[in-house]
């Protein structure tokens, strides 16, 4: 957090906190909800100035209730999650989060049932931005062999028993021996289990 951040929340503790109107999409944008987007349900603004996104970056984490927010100077700005509480992006290094980080080697990996590739690094859930799945999805094998896009269709999709008992593992740049075990899981468990919320909502007596 910056250091003129902490100033502001000492100068002025009991700022009301916000809700409703930042969004993070599931490709890692930043939106802005005016009080149209929210009545309609639109998405909102993408946000594009860099030192804004650089700032909200720096200064984004959760409360100990699971709500991830944006410390704007003394205010609690609370952000409305379309998918994971981060975004993740292959780069040379691994995958790159939407907020500039490296993430992590992950710990498990997932497929929900609406295709999308989901990471987990100790407490990080980032879903993968969809315009890198197909990167992503020609590293997972089968017996030591390399999974075409009809055999991950048919074990997304469950089509018979055995399927059920197939096991995939993913290989980053098709190194064995980081393989990790693909499971299927859906977004609001991962959710859940970590004790994440989507949508903050602020308590009322």
């Amino acid at each position: 957090m910056d250091d003129i951040v902490k100033a502001a929340m000492a100068k002025w503790p009991d700022v009301p906190d916000c809700y409703g109107w930042l969004a993070l999409d599931a490709r890692g944008n930043w939106r802005m909800r005016d009080a149209r987007c929210q009545a309609l349900n639109l998405p909102g603004d993408i946000i594009r100035h860099p030192s804004l996104l650089n700032f909200i970056n720096r200064n984004y984490q959760h409360d100990d209730k699971g709500q991830w927010y944006f410390q704007n100077g003394p205010q609690r700005v609370y952000v409305d999650l379309e998918a994971t509480p981060y975004i993740a992006r292959t780069s040379g290094a691994g995958f790159t989060l939407h907020t500039g980080e490296i993430l992590p080697q992950p710990d498990a990996v997932f497929f929900n049932s609406e295709g999308n590739l989901i990471l987990q690094s100790n407490k990080i859930l980032a879903q993968l931005d969809d315009h890198d799945l197909a990167e992503v999805s020609s590293q997972l094998y089968e017996n030591n062999q390399l999974l075409d896009d009809n055999d991950l269709m048919d074990w997304l999709n469950q089509t018979n028993q055995a399927d059920c008992k197939r096991q995939l593992v993913w290989c980053f740049h098709g190194k064995s021996d980081c393989a990790i075990p693909v499971a299927k899981n859906e977004l609001a468990d991962l959710m859940a289990t970590l004790g994440f919320k989507s949508h903050p909502a602020a308590d009322h007596p």
